[in-house]
């Protein structure tokens, strides 16, 4: 019979964490920048098989331990179609010109001393819009990453801004899923927490800003006048560069903005971007085929069939853009699909066997004031992002488990909604085999832990929200805020999430 969570000993909660840990050092130590194609996967499916030794000797079947696997990875399923999706939409938007052309205007438009911090407020503005991290860094963070690499600017701190920017406008978004998440899961209404989160979420965007401007300021780039230049005529002979290319980054835009699920949505943006190069890019399509194939409706499906597929390559002669351009396909995306089905296995069996809640219950021992419980909570939504290995897991499960504490020390709901975005969404672009981080890392190109230090919104939020329940400012009380406001005092609290026992 399996016993409850406050019955397992810690040091055993503790034992597949510890293999986890040693494990992931043991793989970056040996493969360095390659362990995430295939040692960290075994890490995890490793640290989940002594997860599962560990309920079995508690008295879980065999079954049942399958099952919540199973389970755990069918929750990630949504988020691996979009991966494989996104993939097909990058190799589209290479042959299309799609991407190549926003590569184009951005060296003609942007300024290296003021990239970082444009590409932060750029994608903060597109993700405020459409409410969606993933899109934006899909989309508009593709090129400007692009355009960084042909200014000889750094990879890993474009990314950050980037990151930094799309989180800070999903997060703000009434548009996002998360946004509407955190709140539902904490007991207040969508609009009082977004006004909350302007306390926390505003200076940290401004820190942040001044960082990636003090970066931008401090560099000049690589890239000579010289070299943009010959980039940008290299890329005007590759592909016809004009207002049609731009199509399918309007249709992704437009869908999202109408609230288009993100699968149908990046689908149709692919669709659009082949359409766009059967029409517009012939010449393309027929270099990218091979000369030997000749012009004709073969060379045209065989181009677009391998860029969505298996990726463009470019052949430019210039080594820095076949680098750049030569991005794509869905099978781009197998090794991150790979690492999201091992994390959410990891995490499934550390839910189901009680191990991770007897790791949260020590948490909650520690909490003694208002900043202790925010910095538990805060504490707890990276845990889930690290183990969970999923957004929605650190938030609806620290949502449940502290909703209670909350209201018990008598702090208004919209205090632990704002917390569970300031951790749970902020931390999850941070964690290599997060469904968000491994997402981040494949779209962009650069590994989370080379952006990580450089996400700084998402690195300082979390800190924010800890220093303001520690100086108790900004923290409203269930007694200071008047009825009606949509957060209901006297809401029905549920108890404690308990380990499913077998």
């Amino acid at each position: 019979m399996n016993k409850p969570a406050n019955q397992i000993p810690l040091w055993l909660a503790l034992v597949p964490l510890l293999v986890l840990i040693g494990l992931l050092g043991l793989s970056v130590n040996l493969f360095g920048d390659g362990s995430s194609s295939g040692p960290n996967q075994l890490a995890l499916f490793l640290a989940a098989a002594a997860a599962a030794l560990i309920g079995l000797l508690r008295g879980q079947s065999w079954a049942e331990l399958e099952k919540a696997m199973v389970h755990g990875i069918s929750l990630s399923m949504n988020a691996c179609l979009i991966l494989l999706m996104v993939g097909t939409m990058i190799g589209a938007w290479m042959v299309s010109g799609t991407a190549p052309a926003l590569i184009y205007y951005g060296l003609g438009l942007l300024d290296p001393h003021w990239l970082y911090p444009v590409a932060m407020v750029v994608c903060a503005l597109v993700a405020v819009s459409i409410g969606s991290s993933w899109t934006t860094a899909g989309t508009v963070g593709i090129a400007l990453l692009g355009v960084a690499h042909v200014m000889g600017l750094s990879l890993p701190i474009t990314a950050g801004a980037v990151i930094s920017g799309a989180y800070f406008g999903d997060k703000m978004s009434p548009l996002s899923d998360t946004t509407n998440l955190a709140p539902a899961m904490a007991g207040t209404d969508l609009f009082t927490h977004i006004r909350h989160m302007l306390w926390t979420t505003v200076p940290s965007f401004l820190i942040a800003l001044v960082l990636f401007t003090w970066l931008a300021l401090g560099t000049d780039g690589e890239g000579s006048a010289e070299t943009i230049a010959r980039s940008r005529e290299l890329l005007q002979s590759q592909f016809n560069i004009g207002w049609p290319t731009f199509l399918p980054l309007l249709v992704v835009l437009g869908l999202a903005l109408r609230k288009v699920p993100a699968y149908p949505a990046i689908l149709l943006g692919a669709l659009t971007g082949a359409l766009v190069a059967i029409v517009y890019q012939p010449e393309a399509l027929i270099r990218f085929a091979g000369e030997s194939t000749g012009p004709g409706w073969r060379a045209t499906a065989l181009a677009i069939w391998q860029a969505m597929s298996s990726g463009y390559v470019s052949a430019t002669g210039d080594d820095v853009l076949d680098s750049l351009l030569s991005r794509g396909g869905m099978t781009s995306m197998v090794n991150t699909v790979w690492l999201i089905l091992a994390a959410m296995s990891f995490g499934a069996v550390m839910e189901h066997t009680g191990l991770l809640q007897r790791l949260v219950q020590v948490l909650l021992k520690q909490v003694r004031g208002t900043g202790s419980l925010i910095a538990t909570t805060v504490a707890t939504a990276l845990g889930m992002n690290i183990v969970g290995s999923d957004q929605y897991m650190a938030i609806v499960l620290p949502g449940r488990m502290f909703r209670a504490e909350f209201k018990r020390r008598g702090l208004a709901p919209q205090n632990l909604s704002r917390t569970l975005e300031d951790a749970g969404t902020m931390t999850s672009a941070l964690v290599p085999w997060n469904t968000c981080g491994a997402f981040m890392a494949a779209t962009l190109g650069v590994p989370t832990l080379a952006y990580a230090p450089y996400a700084f919104l998402n690195l300082i939020n979390p800190l924010m929200a800890m220093a303001y329940g520690f100086a108790n400012f900004r923290i409203v009380r269930l007694d200071e805020q008047p009825d009606g406001d949509g957060s209901a005092r006297d809401l029905d609290v549920p108890p404690m999430m308990e380990p499913e026992r077998a």
